[in-house]
């Protein structure tokens, strides 16, 4: 998830910012600001989107690199 090179790129330094303009939850936010999401709902991707004028592929990236888990 590329959301805090989102906000980086537009200078939101807050996720309560975002969270308070899309009305996402901000433990939702949080977890995909450090990459820790599991799954999304579209509709979160989908407010995501509309907030930065972006589409899929600018919020997320897919890599064929296993993913790190903290413990692991």
């Amino acid at each position: 998830c590329r959301l805090s090179a989102l906000m980086g790129e537009r200078k939101i330094l807050k996720l309560s910012d975002v969270a308070h303009a899309t009305g996402i939850n901000r433990n939702t936010l949080t977890n995909l600001y450090y990459d820790r999401a599991i799954r999304i709902e579209l509709s979160v991707a989908d407010t995501l989107c509309k907030y930065f004028n972006c589409n899929m592929q600018d919020l997320f990236e897919y890599t064929n690199e296993p993913r790190k888990r903290d413990g692991a």
